[in-house]
């Protein structure tokens, strides 16, 4: 039963993720908006990571096909970037500018996406026990996507995220401050999704 609910809810979910970037991506090329500067968003990279492991993960449910650990830390990189695009996006960026989204986009990429992952890791939980240091390995994708963002922004004048921008947060200071406050919460979602992740695996089943 939780296999096929599983199976459901990754395969509509996940076509509904990628539907919505295909149709964001689309917009943008109208618009102008440049296919760099639309790649470069944390929410439409971790969708699109995430619909690829869900599509992955689907096909080995239907074939019954034996996964192993680092398939469980591919997995529990997926929940944690896309919790966190989840968590960031409704409490820091829910009233702000950032480009031309569609409310149906929105809700799909920033709350159902977010909540399909997560449900999926309980449901599903991992066979393994994962390290401490697979949580800290998926900390260096954020990092990387962090400086990125800032240096490429300083550049090129165009920031994804207003806490990127040192002309919306007060100067370098109040990025630098923002930077070290959600790589603080990154680290503790990390942390959490592991420890369930965890606590759940004797009550994993075969496929994941």
């Amino acid at each position: 039963m939780r296999q096929t609910a599983a199976l459901v809810l990754r395969l509509v979910l996940a076509a509904a993720s990628l539907a919505g970037v295909v149709t964001q991506f689309v917009i943008a090329v109208q618009i102008d908006f440049g296919v760099v500067n639309f790649f470069s968003y944390f929410t439409t990279l971790s969708n699109l990571f995430a619909s690829i492991v869900f599509l992955v993960g689907a096909a080995q449910i239907i074939r019954k096909k034996p996964v192993g650990p680092r398939w469980d830390a591919v997995r529990g990189s997926s929940v944690v970037y896309m919790a966190f695009v989840g968590i960031v996006f409704n409490t820091l960026l829910a009233g702000a500018d950032v480009g031309p989204l569609l409310p149906w986009t929105n809700v799909v990429h920033h709350m159902l996406m977010p909540l399909a992952v997560v449900i999926d890791w309980l449901l599903l939980p991992p066979r393994t026990r994962l390290s401490l240091r697979t949580a800290f390995v998926w900390i260096l994708v954020p990092v990387v996507y962090t400086v990125y963002s800032v240096v490429r922004g300083a550049i090129t004048g165009f920031y994804c995220y207003p806490f990127f921008n040192p002309a919306a947060v007060g100067g370098y200071g109040g990025v630098a401050l923002y930077c070290v406050v959600l790589l603080i919460g990154f680290i503790v979602l990390a942390l959490v999704i592991r420890a369930v992740g965890n606590a759940m695996s004797r009550r994993s089943v075969p496929v994941r």
